[in-house]
C-alpha cells in the first residue's frame, strides 16, 4: 500500500482487519509528527503521559492499539485534542456530531473503567447498526409513522353517519 508523507494510507482496503490496523498506525504516525513538533522525545512524553517508553514506542509504530485513557492522557500531554486522537484510534466515527457526543462523554468519564467504557461503547455502536439496519429495511410511511399514527387516519373519517 501506497502511503503519503504524513502516513495516511492512500489505497483503500474494505477489509475490517487492514482497517484497523492502517487506523492504528496512522495514530502512530500521528502521534510521533505531533511529538516532534512539540519538541519531545520519546521519553519526555512517555514520562509526561504516565505511560513505559516501550509501550509509547510500540504505539507509534503501530504495534500496540491505546486504551481510550492512554489516548487521553496522551494529548494532554501533547496538549492537543483528544477527540482528535479518538477519531484517529477509530474509537469515535466521523461525521456523526450526537454519536460523537456520546462517545466522547463516555471515554471521557472517569468512573467508568476501561473495560465497563468499551462495552457501553460496543453495546452503543450495535444500537445505531440495528436502527440503521432497520431503517434501510422499512418502509418511509412506517418509519415515519408507526402503527396507529397515520396524519392521514382521522378518527372522524371512519365514523357511520
Amino acid at each position: 500500500m501506497a502511503k503519503s508523507k504524513v502516513g495516511q494510507t492512500v489505497d483503500k482496503v474494505g477489509q475490517t482487519v487492514d482497517k484497523v490496523g492502517q487506523t492504528v498506525e496512522s495514530l502512530g504516525d500521528y502521534l510521533r509528527e505531533q511529538r516532534v513538533a512539540s519538541r519531545l522525545s520519546l521519553r519526555q512524553l512517555a514520562q509526561q503521559a504516565g505511560v513505559s517508553n516501550p509501550y509509547l514506542s510500540q504505539i507509534e509504530r503501530g504495534l500496540r492499539r491505546p486504551s481510550a485513557d492512554v489516548l487521553q492522557q496522551l494529548a494532554k500531554a501533547l496538549r492537543i485534542s483528544a477527540e482528535q486522537l479518538y477519531l484517529r484510534a477509530g474509537i469515535v466515527s466521523p461525521g456523526s456530531d450526537v454519536a460523537g457526543t456520546v462517545e466522547i462523554a463516555v471515554l471521557g468519564d472517569p468512573g467508568l473503567t476501561e473495560r465497563q467504557k468499551q462495552s457501553l461503547l460496543d453495546v452503543y455502536s450495535s444500537f445505531l447498526a440495528m436502527n440503521a439496519t432497520d431503517e434501510a429495511t422499512s418502509s418511509p410511511r412506517t418509519a415515519d409513522h408507526p402503527a396507529g399514527t397515520d396524519p392521514t387516519d382521522h378518527p372522524t373519517d371512519h365514523q357511520e353517519s
